[in-house]
């Protein structure tokens, strides 16, 4: 049985200063009760890997907009005028990383790879500072592989055993990051009995996931 805990209880645990890869694309699939503690114990200095810092007031935009993030490793922010703000301003240090590039360096973290070869940003200002390695006559950039100290997962369904499934377009960034962060505390809006999951809807193994929340609502 995987630890089941209080929302409170989990973020507790997480230091300032911490490394966070954050599920979600644009709010969808994020873990939301997980992201207002992390505001409410005002968790400072955090690095966010995630795909975007969502909007103001919304998901990893909370983040923000309470000034609790020292670094975002994202693939884009134009959604959110906090985050670029911040950023003139010297408050955030942000990373853009194309999209396609951000999923396979979680993925190469997650699966002890040493980096990921791509031919996306050669000859542009992506490429500086970056090993280039020829394939065959052709170039690619050596992006490497990104670990976290956490990951923040938000599931359709979990069982007692941590298995988590996720629904339609929510099934994004989480099941990646789920193999590339130290400790793994996933979110559900409900909690099943073990075998209500098929076995083939089963995306993340229980086995990846350190502490689930308890359900916000008990279940008849």
């Amino acid at each position: 049985m995987v630890l089941v805990t209080s929302v409170a209880q989990a973020i507790e645990q997480i230091p300032d200063g911490a490394s966070l890869m954050i599920g979600g694309f644009m709010g969808i699939g994020s873990p939301h009760r997980m992201i207002d503690e992390l505001v409410r114990q005002q968790r400072r200095r955090l690095t966010i890997i995630a795909n975007d810092t969502a909007r103001p007031g919304f998901g990893i935009g909370k983040l923000i907009g309470a000034k609790l993030v020292s670094r975002v490793i994202a693939s884009h922010i134009g959604t959110n005028a906090q985050t670029q703000q911040q950023m003139i301003a010297g408050e955030i240090e942000v990373e853009l990383v194309p999209q396609g590039t951000l999923a396979e360096r979680i993925r190469a973290g997650g699966y002890g790879l040493g980096g990921v070869l791509t031919p996306t940003g050669v000859g542009t200002s992506v490429a500086e500072g970056k090993q280039i390695v020829e394939v065959q006559g052709v170039p690619y950039l050596l992006e490497l592989p990104l670990a976290a100290d956490f990951a923040l997962l938000a599931a359709h369904r979990a069982d007692y055993r941590g298995n988590l499934d996720y629904a339609l377009t929510a099934r994004n960034f989480n099941p990646v990051m789920a193999f590339a962060a130290k400790r793994v505390f996933a979110e559900a809006k409900e909690i099943v009995p073990i075998g209500v999951i098929p076995p083939d809807e089963v995306v993340t193994p229980g086995v990846l996931v350190d502490a689930l929340i308890e359900a916000e609502h008990a279940n008849g």
